[in-house]
């Protein structure tokens, strides 16, 4: 193409595509954005809810390709079930049943990425003003989700037993609930775990106006302190009703790496029949490939220790930035440390606004998510995630002193 052509391409108007209204509306993730300028070298990051690439275990992800190529070729590399490859289905459904989680009348299937399982209940269940109830903050991406199938998402505030699930028995609706979704161990953004008295109650509630709880976790495997809770999926078993109203999901993501993008989700035989309709629409079956190599690494034993060594890793992290914060900050920012996960949930006693503090902590070489990000409606904006996963603890404490730099300045300004 000629020098002239190209200018002449140059200088022509933008082209105007009629997007549909949902598209428009769409608006982009602050978490994605904040990972491009986090990604600059000299930027400690507390933004991204990332895994610890040092920790992935390469070694036995390395071996369990090579197996998946020599053992059948032809299973990793040809067309598969919409449902999930079966070696894999069978390994995650062994999972589920060690959490207690009885499969009888439920059905498993395996999504790309848990995403992909938000995704997949949202265009199975939502029509266009439905109402979605989630906590108040709620996981970014999910409300995305909702938002896209044009449902109302309405908030539970949180408390320190996590989602204030009673408050379903007195909030306004301006239509039935078609789905209440919750992160229940380690909530992403607040760290908040629904306490073992609000699962009960949530399921009696749930079996008695017959709506589906969808339970997301993602974090389970994260503990890291504390007694681990079953979860909704497996408490349902003896409230009677409940399993019929009970949705779960899960991924690898956080236990394995998430660059398998390999998640699953559980459902009553009768919606995980119609789910598997939604997704061959989609994408036809989650990659073959990816899932033979995931259902070699579960077969081959390393998890456990895999884990353990995360576990440990994070562990070491989140008590060297809750530390940190105490020293640096004091009583002018408040948080509660969780059992696990990955995320340090903070507010600022002062009501500085951490929307207007992100560019001056950006200036100062240190990223984190303004906590307005995560809330459906009207947001507090004196809030702010922190992620403890991906940086050491010597990184972190630099972090928080860049923070408290940075938070110093606003207030002189």
């Amino acid at each position: 193409m000629s020098t002239d052509q190209n200018t002449d391409q140059n200088t022509q108007p933008a082209p105007r595509y009629a997007l549909s209204a949902r598209a428009a509306a769409l608006r982009s993730s602050d978490v994605r954005e904040l990972l491009k300028a986090a990604q600059q070298a000299q930027v400690i990051s507390l933004a991204g809810g990332l895994p610890a690439a040092e920790l992935f275990d390469t070694e036995g992800l390395r071996a369990a390709t090579l197996a998946a190529l020599d053992t059948n070729p032809a299973a990793a590399l040809q067309y598969g079930l919409t449902e999930g490859q079966t070696a894999l289905r069978e390994a995650l459904q062994a999972r589920e049943r060690e959490q207690g989680i009885a499969l009888a009348g439920r059905a498993l299937l395996v999504t790309t990425g848990s995403q992909q399982a938000l995704d997949i209940v949202a265009r199975l269940l939502l029509d266009e003003g439905d109402v979605v109830v989630v906590q108040r903050p709620s996981y970014l991406a999910a409300l995305q989700t909702f938002n896209l199938a044009g449902a109302q998402c309405l908030g539970l505030d949180e408390d320190e037993e996590g989602a204030r699930v009673e408050d379903l028995e007195t909030m306004a609706f301006p239509r039935k609930p078609k789905l209440v979704y919750l992160v229940t161990p380690f909530a992403n953004p607040s760290g908040a775990t629904l306490s073992l008295r609000r699962r009960r109650w949530l399921l009696e509630w749930a079996a008695r106006n017959e709506v589906l709880v969808l339970e997301d976790d993602p974090y389970g495997v994260l503990r890291t302190e504390g007694q681990e809770l079953p979860s909704l999926a497996a408490l349902a078993q003896d409230v009677p009703g409940a399993r019929a109203w009970v949705g779960r999901t899960s991924t690898l993501s956080k236990a394995v790496a998430p660059g398998l993008r390999l998640g699953w989700l559980v459902l009553p035989t009768a919606l995980a029949e119609a789910a598997a309709r939604v997704k061959q629409s989609m994408d036809l079956h989650t990659s073959s490939f990816a899932q033979e190599v995931a259902a070699h690494y579960l077969a081959g034993g390393r998890l456990p220790a895999h884990l353990a060594r995360v576990r440990g890793a994070y562990r070491e992290r989140r008590r060297a930035l809750c530390q940190a914060l105490r020293e640096a900050f004091g009583g002018a920012l408040e948080f509660s440390e969780p059992e696990g996960g990955m995320f340090l949930w903070a507010h600022f006693t002062d009501g500085t606004d951490t929307r207007a503090l992100l560019p001056a902590a950006l200036a100062a070489g240190m990223a984190f998510v303004p906590g307005d990000a995560f809330y459906a409606g009207a947001a507090p904006r004196d809030r702010l995630r922190l992620s403890f996963s991906t940086e050491t603890p010597e990184r972190l404490r630099e972090g928080v002193a860049r923070l408290r730099k940075a938070w110093e300045a606003s207030r002189r300004g």
